[in-house]
């Protein structure tokens, strides 16, 4: 079984068993999260198109752990002004198992 899931503002293709990195969730690492956002859920008879959401479906998932991406830097540079300047970040992810998806 597939779906589609909005997590976090973003749309994720889930199966169970799968391991998913996504935006730093509000949860401690251990704990277990419900998406109920689902878009679409494919099983072996066919595919249900939520409008626009499917109704009754869920995923279940764990949160494993929170990390931090790859660093990311910004420079900018306007040519013959002397205008330098350099900045970089890393974004905060948490990494969650899912666990099951519920029709």
């Amino acid at each position: 079984m597939v779906a589609i899931v909005n997590i976090a503002g973003q749309q994720f293709k889930v199966e169970a068993g799968q391991k998913v990195y996504v935006h730093r969730l509000a949860a401690d690492k251990g704990d277990k999260v419900n998406f109920d956002q689902v878009l679409l859920l494919s099983t072996d008879s066919g595919a249900t198109i939520g409008t626009p959401t499917v109704s009754g479906a869920r995923i279940e998932a764990t949160v494993l752990d929170h990390v931090q991406g790859d660093k990311v830097i910004v420079y900018k540079k306007k040519k013959r002004k002397g205008y330098e300047k350099k900045n970089g970040h890393r974004q905060a992810f948490s990494q969650i198992k899912i666990e099951s998806i519920i029709a």
